[in-house]
């Protein structure tokens, strides 16, 4: 039997694990090769009202890290694979417009934290501390650097957003919900998105 890597979050949480709800313990495990899991659900609210920061979001949509504007009721995908240890997703929008994609690739750190590449390339990097909050998945930002070329700037913690997300299950079974805040230090909250998917596993070597 090929071994399959353990997770970069479920490495983070330790013994924590047993605590997740069975559906997210699944959601969070490694995925074998040629498999890929798939999401489909809806953004309940997806970005920022304040129209102000829409240029300088717009920057980090064209290199795939997060979308401009302020949506809502907004359907999306995401395809999810483990690729050498790491957890690989691509959250495709379906914005009015066209679709959009946010790519990202998360990575085990030591003392219970995981690192986010966001964007294609990497423009975006959030180190997280992993832990379980009820029986649902919590990250909490502790760092956030900007790459330009070959250079990641980190940011002072001063101005840093501070990026909260929860990932739970809902009531019905088989949905889960995903909430991600980023709050910025006397500006507030500066970007967001909240919504639920279902959530399954196929083998792409089918």
């Amino acid at each position: 039997m090929r071994h399959i890597p353990q997770s970069p979050y479920l490495r983070a949480l330790g013994t924590d694990r047993t605590r997740l709800h069975p559906g997210l313990s699944a959601y969070f495990s490694a995925l074998p090769a040629g498999h890929v899991g798939i999401g489909e659900g809806v953004f309940e609210r997806v970005g920022t009202p304040r129209r102000w920061l829409w240029p300088v979001l717009r920057m980090l949509q064209r290199r795939g890290a997060l979308v401009a504007g302020w949506h809502e009721q907004l359907p999306f995908t995401v395809r999810n694979r483990t690729i050498a240890g790491k957890a690989v997703s691509a959250r495709t929008f379906h914005l009015p417009e066209g679709d959009w994609t946010m790519r990202d690739a998360v990575s085990a750190r030591p003392r219970g934290r995981v690192v986010d590449q966001i964007g294609e390339p990497a423009t975006v990097a959030v180190a997280f501390t992993v832990s379980v909050d009820g029986d649902a998945l919590a990250l909490r930002s502790t760092a956030v650097g900007i790459r330009l070329g070959s250079v990641r700037i980190p940011l002072p913690s001063l101005i840093a957003p501070v990026v909260r997300l929860r990932e739970s299950a809902e009531k019905q079974a088989g949905r889960q919900r995903v909430s991600l805040t980023m709050d910025m230090p006397l500006l507030g909250r500066i970007y967001e998105y909240e919504g639920t998917f279902e959530y399954r596993i196929e083998d792409e070597t089918a």
